[in-house]
């Protein structure tokens, strides 16, 4: 990795982590798991970010155990993080990773691309620099 900050990273399930199937669990997309895992083995804390609760809730927090992504934390910015009525549902994160994003999902390939990198490819680091939300599109 090229940049020495160690990122929180929210990322959604159903349609990302996921096929969309709710309330089953749909097939891992490519490279899912392998880039989650890359990214806690570099250090990264990762916040499992769904609309699931209950019982889909825990049925897509242990499909990601059984394929060995252990989350930081669950729907909430750290684990330890009680649900109040007073403050916003909104978690501290600093990267979503959502197939819901402005442009669809950009994919794992594109995700490992950009946050880990190789020599040859760009990462965080050009990503950091452009101006632009635009930018990120040329």
């Amino acid at each position: 990795m090229n940049f020495n900050d160690k990122l929180i990273i929210a990322v959604d399930f159903d349609g990302t982590i996921v096929e969309d199937a709710y309330p089953k669990v749909g097939k891992p997309m490519l490279f899912a798991f392998e880039t989650l895992k890359k990214l806690q083995e570099e250090g990264h804390r990762l916040i499992l970010w769904t609309y699931r609760s209950g019982d889909t809730l825990n049925e897509a927090v242990k499909f990601c155990e059984d394929n060995g992504i252990f989350f930081y934390a669950v729907n909430r910015s750290f684990p330890e993080e009680e649900y109040k009525t007073d403050r916003s549902r909104k978690i501290h994160a600093d990267l979503f990773i959502d197939d819901r994003n402005i442009g669809g999902f950009i994919g794992w390939g594109k995700v490992y691309q950009i946050l880990i990198g190789h020599e040859d490819m760009p990462n965080i680091d050009t990503y950091k620099k452009k101006k632009s939300l635009l930018d990120f599109f040329k």
